[in-house]
């Protein structure tokens, strides 16, 4: 798989870099992951590796359009690999688990607006909020 992740930096015009690699690596295998996860992912492949350079490689991993970055409602910034389609999120209230959902029916039926007030617009995003079925089947505690 890294050499299709290297391809990928290649192609978004991104220098090949152990952090890259190991960013990339670590969002592919941990879908909505937050900054501390992805982190922690990456220190144990690289030990060395600072905070700040994982910010760094994650802010021009999202700018090159290889990671998405979605910030839920009271969620910190989450950072996935699936990127160039127009799906959301559903999240649960009560553990914060997120799974992705893919547009309702059609051609993006979400990015045809009531009143586009002039914009022209290229993308949408819906949050749903539920309860997941791991958090509805556990047992009630007093």
């Amino acid at each position: 798989m890294t050499s299709d992740f290297e391809r990928m930096l290649r192609w978004a015009a991104l220098r090949v870099t152990r952090p890259r690699l190991a960013v990339l690596t670590a969002v592919h295998a941990h879908p909505h992951a937050d900054t501390v996860s992805i982190f922690g992912a990456v220190r144990r492949e690289l030990p060395e590796v600072s905070h700040q350079a994982v910010y760094d490689v994650l802010r021009a991993l999202t700018a090159a359009g290889l990671v998405r970055r979605i910030e839920p409602s009271g969620s910190v910034a989450r950072y996935e690999s699936r990127v160039g389609d127009n799906h959301h999120h559903v999240v649960c209230r009560s553990c914060g688990a997120i799974a992705d959902v893919d547009c309702a029916v059609g051609e993006a039926p979400c990015l045809t607006a009531s009143d586009n007030q002039g914009f022209s617009i290229d993308g949408a995003e819906v949050t749903y909020w539920g309860v997941c079925p791991e958090c509805l089947s556990a047992p009630v505690t007093s």
